[in-house]
């Protein structure tokens, strides 16, 4: 009898064990990230930073639960997702047709694209019909430059290999704006002084958190963190942070 009662209390041990443990697991969101993409998520003085990073970490606490980083290449995020290795991946996913045949997104958390940047005191660009004309440099090989060419052909386009270079040419004044993506735009004004981007996008293309499509509790979840950190300020607070139109002080 002792033998069989040592084994049922051994076994009621265990499964507590097991329920503490998974107790302890719904605390928990692990979300999958590229941290190199700034000023969307990077690391700096080796910790993880930046907008995506700031959002979800907020996000978590308003759903009471810890983040744990998973940090893997870009093209892994969406076979990592699926092959359960963790709940969510953001790292400045943009939302596609193709993307949700294999997962769900949250609703957009925020409006990437093609944006113009220029010198703060360029009088002569405000607005995206005054490019005609103009200097604008793009890199090769990026979207920039094909857009340019079927949207805006009177643009004399200056093509660079590098994206500093492209932002370089505006800075000493070899061109008038320079075309890019816009967390690669507001990354550049927030550290160098003298530069702003247009309020008007040339594209719009939306980011969204992507989760599996077993989990659309998780997904609603989630939605309902980020409408409740809308509503207290505290989204607004992170995107003013990120993406101001001037140097970070």
């Amino acid at each position: 009898m002792n033998l069989r009662r040592n084994l049922l209390l051994a076994s009621l041990a265990a499964a507590a064990f097991c329920t503490t443990g998974a107790q302890a697991q719904d605390n928990v969101l692990r979300v999958g990230t590229d941290a190199t993409f700034p000023p969307m998520e990077f690391v700096e003085n080796g910790k993880r930073t930046g907008f995506d990073i700031e959002l979800v970490e907020a996000i978590a606490k308003t759903m009471g639960k810890q983040v744990e980083w998973v940090d893997i290449d870009f093209k892994g995020l969406i076979p990592g997702l699926i092959s359960k290795r963790f709940d969510m991946a953001v790292s400045a996913i943009y939302i596609t047709d193709e993307r949700k045949k294999v997962v769900d997104f949250t609703d957009s958390y925020y409006a990437g694209g093609l944006v113009v940047m220029v010198k703060d005191n360029n009088t002569s660009i405000k607005k995206l019909t005054d490019l005609d004309g103009k200097k604008v440099s793009v890199q090769v090989g990026t979207k920039s430059v094909g857009y340019l060419t079927e949207k805006f052909p009177k643009v004399q386009r200056v093509e660079v290999e590098k994206n500093q270079e492209m932002f370089n040419l505006v800075d000493i004044g070899r061109a008038d704006a320079a075309v890019t993506g816009k967390p690669a735009a507001f990354q550049y004004v927030r550290t160098r002084p003298g530069l702003r981007v247009l309020d008007e996008q040339l594209t719009t293309e939306e980011y969204g958190m992507a989760l599996r499509k077993d989990t659309p509790e998780l997904t609603k979840a989630v939605n309902g963190a980020i409408t409740k950190l809308k509503a207290d300020g505290t989204y607004a607070a992170i995107v003013k942070k990120w993406f101001s139109n001037s140097a970070a002080k």
